[in-house]
């Protein structure tokens, strides 16, 4: 064999080592479920709020009941990424992909989001959240049975582009949209999430009574969420408190209040307040 055809040889395999190295890398990873968890950090939100939050979701992953409604999908795995959104401009990603499939990668999740830095905004535009995780989506390698948007927060869609206009966007994909509204400060949130936040087949709220109830309510949405990917027979948990439904692809009959609503705290409402004449878009 010459010293040419020995080169040509060593470069062929190589070639085609990093052909199916780049192949492998390409190919997506099939989940039951890819979950973004998307949560309100504007300004009405202080801190001992928002740590009160990450704490929850942290708690939430190390509880037994999660770990046991992922593996009982299909494929026994889920990808879940987490944001914090408040407005274009401030939105973090807070936590990329990460699969979850037994105690100790759901252990692993839930002690990194307890070690990742709160973070604070302007305004609240979950419609600018929920563009935010409907690119995580796109960019993800993954194959999901389902996709998911679980928002939190303590007030409507200030700022951005209209609510419904964006969730029906997100819909249109295959999105589907839960909700956790936090009760306090905002009255009737629970309705304007029911009829401008959430969508998708099987859609629903789950109400916390304040950031107190914060822990509680993600724990039991979550068991639902990831519960409702796998088979019907597969279910581990039904939730205590009916969630309100909403299902299906339509818009609900109902969207009167899903217009951007000023009126945020403190002195000419905060950092909430529109400047006169200003484009929102």
């Amino acid at each position: 064999m010459t010293i040419r055809t020995t080169l040509l040889a060593a470069a062929a395999f190589v070639f085609a080592a990093l052909a199916a190295s780049v192949s492998h890398a390409a190919a997506p990873e099939a989940v039951d479920l890819a979950l973004v968890l998307a949560t309100d950090v504007s300004p009405s939100i202080d801190y001992s709020e928002a740590h009160l939050q990450r704490e929850g979701v942290a708690e939430a992953f190390l509880n037994p009941q999660v770990v046991e409604a992922i593996q009982s999908g299909s494929l026994g795995k889920i990808a879940v990424a987490a944001i914090d959104f408040s407005s274009r401009e401030y939105n973090k990603i807070v936590m990329n992909w990460r699969i979850i499939h037994d105690k100790a990668t759901a252990t692993a999740f839930g002690e990194a989001m307890r070690k990742a830095p709160t973070n604070t905004g302007r305004h609240t535009s979950i419609s600018d959240g929920i563009e935010l995780a409907e690119l995580l989506f796109e960019t993800s390698n993954l194959e999901a049975t389902k996709k998911v948007i679980d928002v939190s927060g303590d007030g409507p869609n200030n700022w951005g582009r209209p609510m419904n206009v964006v969730r029906d966007e997100a819909l249109a994909k295959g999105i589907v949209i839960n909700g956790l509204p936090i009760l306090g400060s905002a009255p009737d949130l629970d309705s304007y999430y029911q009829n401008c936040v959430i969508g998708g087949r099987g859609s629903f709220v789950v109400v916390a009574s304040g950031f107190d109830d914060f822990a509680r309510a993600i724990r039991q949405k979550l068991i639902q969420e990831i519960a409702s990917a796998a088979p019907a027979k597969a279910r581990v948990v039904k939730v205590q408190a009916a969630p309100l439904p909403r299902g299906g692809f339509s818009p609900p009959i109902n969207e009167k209040g899903c217009e951007n609503q000023f009126g945020g705290f403190g002195p000419f409402n905060g950092f909430d307040f529109p400047p006169p004449g200003l484009n929102l878009r």
